[in-house]
């Protein structure tokens, strides 16, 4: 099959391509353009009716008349992976219209020996990459026939795997025409997520949930992979997108030691799908950021 079809539309997201507009339109019209243009974006991957307000700052923050090429970097949550993975198809179905995958760039990621296949199945049955193709058409759909996607599926990579894709990825990074997409969500928490840490100095727990993303999310900005690697070694915070964040952070330590320097990265928003009160409650949370190349 050389189509994946939109899987989780009329489900995690509306079918309808005019309710989707407005959707879409209504939450970029309310987030702000402060940290663009934007190179790479960290925004979640849930339901829209959970995060598609957060993500929106992320998206805000992109400049479609100077995007050619996006990678969408999202974690796999159903197959047993531990290298990064490319889709086999040629065409990525959304209701608005269907984003077209960069052939060219994923034989040259091929050639490195580094990247693996999704299958169709794996493809379609993820939702980290689908959940960001909406926004990307929308925030695009004036250049529609000018971009191209390249979809990586980040497996469960070790420090220096995600150093290695970070290299890998780093002349991309460089070039302005492309935009890195790191899906993430933040903290997954309570019984159902095998996830409890509460720290009660903090108050409610919603309010230690977020002051322990917060604290990652800190770290993040600092760009340094090591302090966020210690950070997930020290809380095992269930940061679903860690690997792609990695992969992220790898390639602009890998720039930094080209001697680029001028790179910041910004969170704009944080969101929690609702606020967790007592051990038998859970939720997820979300955060939206971009890394921009200062002049």
């Amino acid at each position: 099959m050389s189509v994946r079809r939109a899987t989780h539309a009329g489900s995690w997201y509306t079918d309808s391509a005019s309710e989707l507009s407005r959707q879409l339109d209504r939450w970029l019209g309310a987030a702000d353009l402060s940290h663009g243009p934007a190179r790479a974006i960290i925004a979640p991957h849930a339901g829209y009716a959970y995060c598609g307000a957060c993500g929106a700052y992320a998206y805000r923050q992109v400049s479609p008349v100077v995007v050619k090429r996006i990678f969408i970097l999202g974690p796999s949550h159903h197959v047993r992976l531990r290298s990064c993975a490319l889709s086999v198809t040629k065409k990525y179905k959304t209701p608005l219209y269907d984003l077209k995958i960069d052939t060219e760039v994923n034989a040259e990621l091929e050639n490195t020996g580094q990247f693996t296949w999704m299958d169709i199945k794996t493809d379609e049955d993820e939702h980290s990459i689908e959940m960001h193709l909406p926004y990307i058409a929308k925030v695009m759909e004036d250049f529609k026939d000018q971009f191209t996607i390249v979809p990586i599926l980040v497996g469960s990579l070790n420090p220096e795997q995600e150093a290695q894709y970070g290299s890998l990825l780093a002349k991309y990074f460089m070039d302005p025409t492309n935009l890195f997409v790191i899906s993430s969500d933040f903290c997954h928490w309570g019984q159902r997520f095998s996830y409890t840490y509460y720290d009660r100095s903090c108050g409610p727990i919603h309010k230690c949930i977020e002051q322990l993303d917060k604290q990652g999310m800190d770290i993040i900005e600092t760009l340094s992979p090591t302090a966020f690697t210690e950070y997930l070694r020290k809380y095992n915070n269930t940061i679903c997108g860690r690997h792609p964040i990695g992969v992220m952070l790898g390639a602009v330590k890998a720039l930094q030691d080209q001697g680029f320097k001028n790179m910041s990265f910004k969170f704009l928003k944080y969101a929690q799908s609702s606020q967790c009160l007592d051990m038998e409650d859970s939720s997820v949370s979300y955060a939206s950021g971009s890394l921009i190349f200062e002049n």
